[in-house]
């Protein structure tokens, strides 16, 4: 580890930064100064619009990943670097609001009744049950589990801030199915490799996916995408079909002879 991100990564954890973040950010100041093959510091205003302008263009980012970007660079600039001259010539892009894609409630239930495994299925009704971020559902541990007052407890939501979410009859129903099959003892959602580990991203990720093309969906479906489903419940109109998550029994007992994933 080179000096200068190792300050960096000193600069977010002093700021309290959450893991993610750091590690995004650290990667896309990696990324651009192998882009020029140049350590960053060495680099200005200049090399910094020909990066985005490049990430924009060429690696055909999204709006919302080119603001990821801007933020990593900003942070280190200005704090790590302490330069004073990113605002004013490095543009913030307009934001454009989109309303959320959804799933309907129609495909919400063969995602769930596609999937075999039990693991993977409390999973995706953790993700839609209760709109839980990917973070949020892999940083789960079994006492955030809350049966006697029937709720959820995320430790670190967003910007780190501790909240607390309903938890549904059916959707505790089958994290107890769940529990006593697999037997977590610490993270809900272990690696499947290190079980003493929690389950990665790109495992979420994968699991999301993989369900999806079991269920034949043909659009692309990410654990957002989910979360998107159980706020629209929440709005006036939105739909309220299962969200009282349904437990199939067959699955119970398919996965219970099968081995954890």
């Amino acid at each position: 580890m080179t000096k200068l991100r190792e300050r960096m990564i000193g600069d977010l954890k002093l700021r309290n930064f959450s893991e993610s973040t750091i590690t995004s950010y650290t990667r896309v100041v990696g990324d651009f100064a192998r882009y020029f093959h140049r350590s960053p510091d060495q680099l200005g205003p200049e090399e910094i619009r020909r990066y985005l302008l490049h990430a924009i263009e060429e690696k055909k980012i999204a709006w919302a990943t080119y603001q990821g970007y801007r933020a990593a660079l900003k942070f280190f600039y200005t704090k790590t670097l302490k330069q004073p001259w990113f605002e004013h010539e490095i543009p913030k892009p307009k934001v454009r609001r989109k309303i959320p894609e959804i799933l309907s409630p129609e495909e919400i239930e063969k995602l769930l009744n596609c999937t075999m495994n039990l693991k993977h299925r409390a999973m995706l009704a953790v993700l839609y049950g209760a709109g839980l971020r990917r973070a949020e559902t892999r940083s789960l541990k079994v006492n955030d589990i809350d049966s006697k007052r029937m709720v959820i407890h995320i430790r670190e939501g967003k910007g780190q801030l501790p909240r607390q979410i309903p938890l549904s009859p059916k959707l505790l129903e089958l994290l107890r199915v769940y529990w006593r099959w697999r037997k977590p003892t610490d993270w809900l959602f272990p690696s499947a490799r290190y079980p003493d580990r929690r389950i990665d991203y790109s495992g979420i990720f994968g699991v999301v996916e993989d369900a999806a093309k079991r269920a034949g969906l043909k659009r692309r479906v990410t654990p957002h995408l989910l979360r998107h489903y159980a706020g629209f419940r929440t709005i006036p109109g939105g739909a309220s079909l299962i969200h009282e998550v349904p437990v199939n029994t067959e699955v119970r007992r398919q996965d219970s002879r099968g081995s954890p994933a």
